[in-house]
């Protein structure tokens, strides 16, 4: 299965620098110009789809039915196993606050925010996901809109890079990560979009 995986628009929250996880919040005014950067560099390498998939939280369904459209695609099959993590009671907390008074923050992969869950329980609960859908999907594309923090999550566990050193990895709206995997292992990987700080930091 080759899965083409592309990161929502961009919300006010995100603009704001606050925390957002499983809460939303409404698009930027010019939310619509990283799709269309990311629609046309599919586009320009000839990426075709046979299906799409998204999370749950508005952000990122919104954003997988905009490229559904575009290319006649009229089902979009969204799951709570991609959703970001569950941040609980921390909500729309500056994430200044948030690194200040919690230092578990983006430093411990297992702490288990407030009312909400760990990065490591994210991550265990879309790598399953990404494992389930590569057998039932063997020779085939799909796109998947999901977030920054399942990005981080996908990518240290299927190149095997220490998750805990990797939480705060820059991700933007117009990344578009293209993996491979065959039987729940990624054989190979690479960045067709604007490059996430993984690549910039070799």
């Amino acid at each position: 299965m080759r899965a083409i995986v592309v990161r929502h628009y961009k919300t006010l929250i995100n603009a704001s620098d606050l925390i957002m996880g499983w809460g939303d919040a409404p698009r930027v005014k010019e939310w619509e110009r990283d799709l269309a950067w990311v629609d046309k560099r599919l586009r320009e390498l000839e990426i075709g789809v046979d299906g799409v998939y998204s999370s749950i939280l508005e952000r990122a369904r919104q954003t997988a039915m905009y490229y559904a459209r575009q290319r006649g695609i009229h089902l979009v099959r969204d799951l709570a196993a991609l959703n970001e993590i569950n941040y609980g009671s921390l909500y729309k907390k500056s994430k200044k606050w948030v690194a200040k008074n919690i230092p578990e923050y983006k430093t411990d992969p297992d702490f288990v925010f407030p009312q909400g869950e760990s990065f490591r329980q994210m991550q265990q609960r879309s790598v399953a996901f990404f494992q389930s859908l590569s057998a039932q999907h063997q020779g085939r594309t799909v796109l998947v809109v999901v977030h920054a923090g399942v990005i981080r999550g996908l990518i240290c566990h299927f190149l095997g890079l220490d998750y805990a050193s990797n939480l705060k990895r820059k991700i933007t709206h117009r990344y578009i990560g293209d993996f491979t995997l065959e039987d729940s292992v990624c054989t190979r990987y690479d960045e067709l979009g604007e490059p996430s700080a993984f690549l910039k930091q070799g």
